[in-house]
């Protein structure tokens, strides 16, 4: 599977005042540092991201 630069897709909702995005899923911090982040951080990111909405029996947003 081919992953986009970032999870972000475009409906944020940190912006709003929440802790983790109801978007993508990231959390606060991880939305205002992606770009500092390194590879190893990043891949921490997306399998965490891709886990928790497996969980959901749902596909990841930015996979639709």
């Amino acid at each position: 599977m081919i992953r986009p630069d970032s999870p972000c897709v475009a409906l944020c909702s940190t912006a709003l005042g929440d802790e983790v995005c109801m978007g993508c899923g990231r959390t606060f911090f991880e939305v205002a540092n992606w770009v500092c982040l390194n590879e190893t951080e990043k891949e921490a990111v997306w399998q965490r991201l891709e886990a928790h909405w497996a969980a959901q029996g749902l596909p990841a947003p930015w996979q639709k």
